[in-house]
């Protein structure tokens, strides 16, 4: 396993990063447990969670993946271990405060996913989304405040705009508040609008990337040879079935299964940190990490840029002269 610094901080991370979404809604504890078991095995120290998952759409209990997560770690003894990760924003309970990025749901949030991750600090706490009702300044105050009393280590961000970045690290700046150090994003050979802004923003910042559905949700896993699950249904791509055929062709001159080619070209882009995988069983999560070792040529990563062309780059060069 390789390492890199999370994002702007001096922590070490490897460059996959294990989510827990399926964790406990989706697939068992000893499932669980025995994927979380080969990660630590094979160098992965970086465990992405949040306190929605498990609750809807992938079950009905908020709360329980972190729960899953926390009985794993406490029961391996590994907490020193790990680099552990976790995001609030969603719905939580019936409250009208029992969601968002206010102080008061911050705090809250933050001492609920500590009891269940029986934890005493949560290393990168992340806006799981943009809350735009909340001032900057309230949402800085309440993290600085979890900071300074040790709870939580850094600050992160999800599905931020380009200029959400710049607005949250300068104001943090220019006030001593923690700034983010890092960034979620969806992002993935098949999706790359983020080219446009927000991998611009975090690179200038010296942030880190961390792409969510680094897969396209499962377009770029060899969807067009599996028939085993809903999910790799070929009806379902529509348009895009001509790019996937080319791609599949690509990765099989290379003698590289696609799902690991996708992980692979996204260790290649400098802004990222580490792709977030959520494998659903252990042969997924080893996939991922022999993605590592893959070496992509300037002219593989050009035929793969004619394949699924980004958007032009970064804007406005990307739409304007």
């Amino acid at each position: 396993m390789d390492y890199t610094r999370l994002g702007s901080a001096g922590a070490r991370v490897s460059r996959i990063a294990l989510g827990t979404m399926n964790m406990g809604p989706v697939i068992g504890e000893e499932e669980s447990f025995a994927i979380l078991d080969a990660a630590r095995e094979h160098g992965v120290n970086f465990l992405d969670t949040a306190d929605v998952y498990g609750g809807r759409p992938w079950g009905d209990e908020p709360g329980q993946t972190e729960s899953l997560v926390g009985r794993w770690i406490t029961d391996r003894g590994v907490r020193d271990d790990v680099v552990l990760a976790t995001k609030a924003h969603g719905t939580m309970g019936p409250g009208v405060n029992d969601r968002g990025l206010s102080s008061l749901h911050i705090r809250a949030a933050v001492e609920a996913s500590l009891r269940r991750l029986q934890t005493d600090r949560i290393d990168l706490f992340q806006m799981h989304h943009i809350d735009r009702t909340v001032p900057v300044d309230e949402v800085l105050d309440a993290f600085t405040r979890l900071r300074d009393q040790g709870k939580v280590v850094y600050l992160g961000s999800s599905n931020f705009a380009g200029w959400n970045i710049a607005q949250y690290r300068e104001i943090a700046a220019a006030t001593g508040r923690s700034p983010i150090v890092t960034e979620q994003s969806v992002y993935s050979l098949a999706n790359r609008t983020v080219e446009l802004e927000v991998v611009p923003a975090a690179a200038a910042y010296g942030m880190g990337l961390l792409p969510w559905s680094p897969l396209a949700g499962g377009e770029l896993g060899g969807v067009l040879r599996k028939t085993d699950t809903s999910r790799s249904d070929p009806s379902r791509l529509g348009e895009r079935r001509a790019q996937i055929e080319r791609y599949e062709a690509f990765a099989d001159e290379r003698g590289i299964d696609p799902a690991v080619l996708g992980i692979a070209w996204l260790l290649h882009q400098p802004v990222v940190t580490a792709p977030i995988v959520g494998p659903r069983r252990l042969e997924h999560l080893m996939s991922a990490i022999s993605a590592v070792d893959v070496e992509l040529s300037e002219d593989d990563l050009s035929a793969l840029d004619r394949i699924w062309p980004g958007p032009g780059g970064q804007a406005p060069e990307a739409y304007a002269w």
